[in-house]
């Protein structure tokens, strides 16, 4: 049991709603300002200010139109739409920031690893080394038909073309050029010497990548890793890859379970079960008393629109509930699009039987994830309780409304928090990295039995033989 403060992210979207049906409805709501600039640099200072530890950027290259077989729903309350590419906004907010931390979403179905090896290389350098990868093989069907595919890819197989991607990615990050590649020798003319850069000579199912990568190494080579997927082939990929894991579930004890089999999926894949940290998903809404957040929590439930609520399920399932009794039980189903999601809802409480209505009221505010309600004394309680009892090294937070929902936990919540040991009150000035800011200073690279650790091990320039195909 961690008895660490946790570590803690602000989880949102480029998008003016996220996981909150009709948060945009809400007065004091500054979702539409998702196409501002200076909003998210403003929010990325006071996310700094407030020492989390970063912002976590959820993505999605499709839209919801499962839900009565069109995307209104899903339009008319901006479900996660319109929705614009996270990974432009992170160097501005960099730029206002030294120590924030940016998790950015970005899906390996639909783009070659050469060119997101670039991308993420490139965010590395311009944030000093404070970029994350969120990885996701996507869920969505309109996603795939827009990038020229009849349907999505099935689910296991999406995880056996990610399997080989990040073997590319991790040849092009950790093997193609040695640190000491950049000479800039003005008397040799040489800027870089070519013996110190390595083509990766890939060849495989999926890729043949035989180049150089386009970018010399960033100050963490490769991203921190973060992964979602808890379906079993999404838990084996992230046992193999992740440094971070991202849950979705609805109490303690269930997140427990949830914890426990992936610490124990890291363990069979060879690396330390307590190097891979989990975050879980979670909602507040705080106010001084009790009572006073109940009433705001009352508030936001009466501007939740129930389609916009089943218009979201719909798109992370694939599963079109529009035409379905509100009061009647759903049963397990094996889908190609989110199955951690299906799986929530209908195996991983046993006792209880959801319907369509229930799924609604639950993922109106805030998503999939648990939402907490009271004073800030409630709110510590209920966080020390997740953190202790279901093993967990952190929290994504969601909101009920944006900014305002992270500004009122910044005012009442942490400074509770801060009191009880359980929020930091100051940065480590020596962690650079995000990397570091998990695991300490110095550890600006993946651990060594991490298999990106073992691509640098054998890379050219170490005498070891670099792997070829």
């Amino acid at each position: 049991m961690s008895t660490q403060p946790f570590k803690l992210f602000a989880f949102d979207v480029s998008a003016p709603a996220h996981l909150t049906a009709g948060s945009w409805r809400d007065a004091a709501d500054q979702g539409f300002r998702y196409t501002d600039l200076s909003y998210w640099t403003d929010t990325a200072k006071m996310l700094e200010e407030a020492r989390f530890d970063g912002i976590f950027f959820a993505d999605n290259v499709g839209y919801h139109d499962v839900y009565g077989g069109t995307p209104d729903a899903a339009f008319r309350d901006a479900a996660q739409f319109p929705i614009n590419d996270p990974t432009l906004l992170v160097s501005a907010m960099a730029s206002h920031t030294r120590h924030l931390g940016f998790g950015v979403t970005a899906s390996l179905t639909y783009e070659q690893p050469y060119s997101l090896a670039r991308r993420f290389s490139t965010l590395d350098h311009l944030t000093g080394g404070r970029v994350g990868w969120n990885i996701v093989t996507s869920y969505s069907d309109a996603a795939a038909r827009n990038f020229g595919l009849a349907q999505q890819i099935p689910h296991d197989q999406r995880y056996d073309l990610a399997d080989e991607y990040m073997e590319v990615v991790y040849k092009l990050w950790e093997g193609s050029w040695q640190d000491d590649a950049v000479v800039r020798d003005a008397a040799n003319a040489t800027y870089l010497d070519p013996a110190r850069i390595h083509s990766i000579r890939h060849k495989g199912e999926y890729f043949d990548v035989p180049g150089i990568h386009l970018c010399e190494p960033s100050p963490q080579r490769t991203p921190m890793l973060f992964q979602a997927g808890t379906s079993s082939r999404g838990m084996k990929f992230a046992a193999a890859n992740a440094e971070a894991v991202f849950v979705n579930t609805m109490t303690p004890e269930m997140t427990r379970r949830s914890v426990d089999k992936i610490r124990t999926a890291v363990a069979e894949a060879g690396r330390d079960p307590r190097s891979v940290k989990v975050l879980a998903l979670l909602t507040v809404i705080v106010a001084p008393t009790d009572a006073e957040a109940q009433a705001k929590y009352e508030e936001h439930v009466r501007n939740v629109s129930y389609d916009g609520a089943l218009a979201r399920f719909a798109g992370w399932t694939g599963i079109d509930l529009s035409g379905v009794d509100p009061d009647m039980p759903l049963e397990y189903v094996d889908v190609e699009a989110s199955r951690s999601m299906v799986e929530m809802f209908t195996k991983a409480d046993p006792d209880r039987k959801w319907t369509t209505r229930q799924v609604a009221e639950f993922i109106g505010i805030g998503g999939s994830g648990a939402v907490i309600v009271g004073s800030p004394q409630t709110v510590t309680a209920e966080m020390r309780k997740w953190h202790e009892d279901a093993d967990l090294d952190g929290f994504n937070l969601s909101y009920a409304t944006k900014p305002g929902g992270w500004q009122d936990f910044i005012e009442l919540a942490l400074p509770v928090l801060r009191e009880e040991g359980l929020a930091r009150t100051e940065y480590d000035q020596q962690a650079a990295t995000l990397r570091e800011s998990f695991y300490g200073v110095g550890r600006r690279h993946t651990l060594d039995a991490h298999p990106a650790s073992k691509i640098r091990a054998a890379a050219p320039g170490t005498g070891a033989d670099f792997p070829v195909g």
